[in-house]
């Protein structure tokens, strides 16, 4: 448990005090946030605001992981390296997608083929890694069933090992593929996607400490419903470093938001997201943890696929948020009622996760 609480602690002090010097940093370079001229109005105040702010969430989770290690006198698990990956991997496509909007002078950075092309080659990678380093006890940090509260009986190895592992790594790229996306989508107001994820993470960390406590690695006496995950305790180590370096980034996110996240941030906190769901066997009751990041690309979609079919639109505009701006709700508003519906979703997973044990 102190493990866990350093994690969350170090990369909290290093989000909130490597926050402002990152800002004069961008501000020296001026690396400002372009704005979408279709977007709402009330955001052309926003040009030219510091972008990029995800680096320093990257750098704080990496940091706080690494200071939990050294308290605890061990190496980090391949669960954890493998989450810390697909974190830092998206992260990287983030920023050059960043990099690009501030090199080229436009709203718009990486084509989607090459976006795309970034995120398969993390995704991919860290599919086919997740099912290899068995350890003692034969488990690998992920498997190819798929998930819920555990794993369920449905596997993806029905037809083979080889046709498992190729559908596994469908199945796993197109959670990446949906998380960082759908992040993405949420960042689209100060402080949004931050305090989110901020619930979101939060709720991965007690998932992992439970895990931990009902392991059937650990147990002496291990019950039919004890938890198959392999390394539990860095799962939740790594989900609490992200929450502890979301509140520091929070501090400096929040409206009048003195930097964003960027893509960099967003892509990277999907990855994580990603990662914590298929590596903790939870990936379907992700949907729950995570429904404010699921009702807003919901949101996207619906207005797509109708407007399509019938060339009227369901939103004023979509993302969701940006709906109820042009509805005239405030930005502060709009953004704490996000968050509390996003709490009560979280608590309605958790409440799941804990009644599914119970009645077991």
């Amino acid at each position: 448990m102190i493990a866990i609480l350093v994690s969350a602690a170090v990369a909290l002090l290093v989000a909130l005090l490597g926050t402002p010097v990152f800002i004069r940093f961008l501000v020296h370079k001026n690396y400002g946030q372009f704005v979408r001229e279709d977007g709402p109005t009330g955001h052309f105040t926003k040009r030219g605001t510091p972008t990029m702010g995800g680096v320093v969430m990257i750098a704080a989770t990496l940091v706080g992981v690494a200071a939990s290690m050294l308290v605890s006198g061990r190496l980090p698990s391949v669960s954890a390296l493998l989450a810390l990956y697909l974190m830092a991997g998206l992260g990287l496509v983030g920023f050059l997608d960043d990099f690009t909007k501030i090199r080229k002078q436009r709203s718009l950075g990486l084509t989607a083929r090459a976006k795309l092309l970034g995120q398969g080659i993390v995704g991919i990678s860290f599919a086919v890694l997740a099912l290899q380093f068995p350890n003692e006890n034969s488990r690998t940090p992920a498997s190819t069933k798929i998930s819920f509260l555990r794993d369920t009986e449905f596997d993806l190895a029905f037809a083979g090992a080889t046709v498992g592992l190729i559908l596994f790594v469908i199945w796993a790229n197109l959670l990446v593929s949906a998380w960082s996306n759908a992040v993405n989508l949420t960042d689209g107001l100060d402080g949004l996607a931050t305090g989110v994820s901020i619930i979101t993470f939060g709720a991965y960390v007690l998932v992992g400490i439970w895990q931990l406590n009902q392991s059937c690695q650990f147990l002496a006496t291990a019950g039919p419903r004890c938890y198959e995950v392999r390394d539990p305790q860095d799962l939740a180590i790594v989900a609490a470093a992200v929450t502890g370096a979301c509140v520091g980034f929070l501090w400096w996110n929040a409206n009048p938001a003195k930097i964003f996240m960027g893509d960099t941030g967003s892509l990277a906190l999907g990855g994580a997201l990603a990662g914590l769901s298929i590596l903790s066997r939870t990936e379907l009751l992700a949907v729950l943890i995570g429904g404010m990041f699921v009702l807003i690309v919901s949101s996207v979609v619906i207005q797509v696929g109708f407007f399509k079919m019938t060339g009227r639109r369901v939103f004023k505009m979509a993302p969701l948020q940006h709906h109820f701006e042009l509805s005239g709700w405030g930005e502060v508003t709009i953004v704490i009622r996000f968050w509390l519906i996003a709490g009560l979703l979280a608590g309605l997973g958790m409440g799941i996760f804990y009644a599914e044990w119970v009645a077991s």
